[in-house]
């Protein structure tokens, strides 16, 4: 029987709410935002590298933007492991390609697993023995496990899983069937969440035996699964832009959910960096050069050296200063940066800004 366990990192994504640090050939999974001089595409890598038992063994799935980037991001990944779509069409058609080639080079029975690049995780021990729980039980019960996170304040940014019937837990981790999924919910409706118990954050992490979840895929989204088969990634012009939640996962009864326990975070927008980082005596986060008078529970991020940053009376901003662009937002008001973006997208002499 094959043990393979090949994890696939998924790349692909844009990262619009970091911007102007985050830019169309510079995403988030690109940038380090805590300090330790590893960009997040890397340390998911390096957080993954053992439990893949090498590099040749680690697949990361990107588009064309991106490719050269990956490659220079991690040099010691083999360049036939890195998988470019001609297109982004969410992860319904990543996953379903990067099975099928998984299938074709390592065979039915080898396990995968997704991750996205762009998460901050911490205690490795804690992950590793999770990701080690959820190889084994996909394999011996052929499950869809999806990572849950144990949430700890009522999100409105993240997903949620409901935990159905309970399994017979491994170690100290229970797994439940999974009841239903639940998009990004309103401030009374995630505090409901919370208070009862039964809900996970959806981590956006899945593992599974790759000849089970193309099953699935025959059943549930053949409309994704059969164009791939038969054309490869040449097909990506002609499929749904769908993720993969909403083409299989709130469809098949093979999910199941691990509530892990250690720290996550999807990194969504800058406020992010309030949970990241440790805070100054006056709540403010900090990075780069800068002058506060009166300022509080702001975000200041300078990139440049040569330059200075100066607020006066402000509370609850964030203003980064990156390059050619500057941005100053309500805190309140980060998840619209992308909503502004747009204006840019729609301005030819603008362009350069993205």
């Amino acid at each position: 029987m094959n043990k393979t366990f090949i994890p696939v990192i998924l790349a692909g994504g844009k990262g619009e709410r970091f911007w102007p640090l985050s830019r169309l050939q510079r995403p988030k999974q690109f940038l380090c935002l805590d300090g330790s001089g590893k960009s997040l595409l890397q340390a998911t890598a390096e957080r993954l590298l053992n439990l893949a038992g090498g590099w040749q063994n680690l697949l990361v799935i990107t588009s064309e933007l991106l490719a050269q980037g990956v490659q220079e991001q991690l040099p010691l990944l083999p360049m036939e492991n890195i998988l470019v779509e001609p297109v982004g069409k969410d992860t319904a058609p990543a996953v379903t390609w990067a099975s099928l080639t998984i299938q074709k080079l390592y065979g039915d029975d080898t396990v995968a697993g997704f991750f996205p690049a762009d998460h901050y995780i911490g205690n490795q021990v804690e992950f590793d023995k999770t990701i080690e729980i959820s190889i084994d039980y996909a394999r011996t019960q052929n499950a869809i496990v999806t990572l849950g996170i144990k949430p700890d304040y009522p999100s409105t940014g993240f997903g949620y899983i409901k935990q159905g019937e309970q399994q017979a837990p491994k170690d100290d981790l229970i797994i439940y069937k999974v009841d239903r999924f639940t998009e990004k919910p309103e401030q009374e409706t995630a505090q409901e969440f919370i208070t009862t118990g039964q809900y996970s954050w959806n981590s956006g992490m899945f593992i599974f035996p790759v000849e089970t979840v193309l099953k699935e895929l025959t059943q549930y989204a053949p409309e994704i699964l059969k164009p791939l088969q038969e054309k490869g990634k040449q097909a990506y012009l002609e499929l749904e832009k769908i993720s993969i939640d909403y083409a299989l996962m709130e469809k098949t009864n093979l999910a199941y959910v691990i509530p892990a326990d250690f720290d996550w975070d999807d990194l969504g927008d800058w406020n992010a960096l309030e949970r990241l980082l440790n805070n100054d005596s006056n709540d403010n986060i900090v990075i780069g050069n800068h002058i506060s008078q009166d300022t509080n529970k702001s975000i200041i991020h300078n990139s440049e050296k040569d330059e200075i940053i100066m607020t006066i009376g402000l509370e609850n901003v964030v203003v980064v200063r990156e390059g050619n662009a500057t941005l100053v937002v309500n805190k309140n008001k980060t998840q619209d940066i992308k909503k502004a973006l747009k204006i840019l997208q729609q301005q030819q002499d603008h362009q350069h800004f993205l």
